[in-house]
């Protein structure tokens, strides 16, 4: 009897298994029509949202003159779409209970979330501050912990800089609007300041004006403005002093870089001309008392 009863046990079992895979086929099949339309839906919408952030951007792009926060509103419109889309299809497919239980945990899962991803919260944020204060724009040369290069994107996530090297470097938008930015170029001109020194000997007013009149022919210098010279100080082998100057539209760093190069050369070719001397550093080496006795037996 034992042997009937298991096998009847198994048949059963086999049997409800049966009943359960044939249940969920039939209403599967039956929600076919309903999966075809909810995939429909989500693809529409997705379409509709990429098509709706096409001419957005246009638009915002006309009317807007900060286009961080216009592709950041862009951003948010198409997600926005794209989101409805889903909840949409969810309710085709008859699972209004899922998602007015997907909607009330949506507030759990954002606090949840806010807690485990403060940085990429910290991020969006000073992304969006970013954007709106416009510290900087894209294409300007900036320097912010301890890069320098050109801003070619800010997205939600990173500032993306540059460097001269044409290595990219994505910095996080909290650690740039946390730390100081220097911008080095906001689309005007840009000042050159060039360090130097003269001789003990030399006659200092001589010297400023050879120097005033040789950089006054660099090349691409702005006429409009004087450059300057100033004495800083007395130097361990030389009087020191800047002179500087200002170049139109420095928008490329290698122009600002030329510049200077350029401002060397004509000063150290002014000075040799006029008998102004440009002296060495001057170092006084120690030898200390062993060393001269050393010598002093020799001699």
């Amino acid at each position: 009897m034992e042997p009937d009863s298991t096998g009847f046990e198994l048949t059963q079992a086999t049997q409800t298994v049966f009943d359960k895979l044939t249940g969920w086929l039939e209403a599967g099949i039956a929600l076919l029509p309903n999966f075809v339309v909810a995939l429909l839906v989500v693809l529409l919408f997705t379409v509709a949202a990429k098509v709706l952030r096409r001419v957005l951007g246009r638009a915002l792009h006309r009317t807007i003159d900060n286009q961080q926060v216009a592709r950041l509103l862009n951003s948010v419109v198409y997600t926005a779409v794209v989101t409805v889309g889903v909840f949409v299809a969810l309710s085709v497919l008859q699972l209004d209970g899922a998602v007015t239980k997907l909607l009330a945990g949506v507030g759990i899962l954002g606090l949840a979330l806010g807690f485990a991803f403060q940085d990429i919260a910290a991020n969006f944020v000073s992304g969006v501050l970013l954007a709106v204060r416009r510290p900087f724009r894209e294409g300007n040369i900036i320097e912010t912990s301890g890069i320098t290069g050109r801003v070619t994107e800010v997205n939600l996530r990173s500032t993306i800089i540059e460097q001269f090297d044409g290595q990219k470097v994505y910095v996080p938008n909290a650690q740039v609007f946390g730390n100081p930015i220097t911008n080095l170029y906001d689309g005007g001109d840009r000042r050159v300041d060039l360090a130097c020194g003269v001789s003990y000997d030399d006659d200092l007013e001589k010297a400023r004006q050879v120097a005033l009149r040789a950089i006054a022919t660099v090349p691409g210098r702005d006429e409009s403005r004087d450059p300057d010279l100033v004495y800083t100080g007395f130097g361990g082998s030389s009087i020191d002093f800047v002179v500087v100057f200002w170049i139109l539209s420095a928008d490329d760093h290698a122009k600002y870089l030329h510049a200077r190069s350029q401002a060397i050369m004509i000063l150290k070719k002014a000075f040799d001309e006029a008998g102004i001397n440009i002296p060495f550093p001057i170092r006084t080496l120690d030898a200390g008392d062993s060393l001269k006795e050393l010598f002093a037996a020799r001699n």
